[in-house]
């Protein structure tokens, strides 16, 4: 299993719509092949920090999910909302063991 855990830091006015934009990619992110999981989460302490967590069976699977529309619309979408670059760091997922 592939893992990228992706941090994100959104401008306070953008909270709202950079919601609604990842709303939608998740409902289509979700239905990928190879997608296990896309979750996102949005932190408690501060309203303007995300985190993604994105699982595929393969690391194709993952690379495949940024040629897709519904990411390509997400990321041209947000890319001016952000405060910084979004962060994303790729992990090996060990368990639950996942069958290719």
């Amino acid at each position: 299993m592939h893992v990228t855990i992706v941090t994100v830091s959104v401008k306070l006015e953008k909270v709202e719509a950079f919601k609604e934009a990842c709303r939608l990619n998740h409902q289509n992110s979700i239905r990928e092949v190879g997608n296990i999981r896309f979750d996102i989460l949005q932190s408690t302490e501060d309203p303007a920090k995300f985190v993604f967590y994105e699982a595929y069976k393969t690391q194709q699977d993952a690379a495949a999910h940024k040629e897709t529309s519904h990411y390509l619309a997400w990321r041209d979408t947000v890319a001016d909302w952000m405060v910084e670059p979004r962060k994303g760091v790729a992990y090996q997922g060990l368990y639950p063991v996942v069958n290719s």
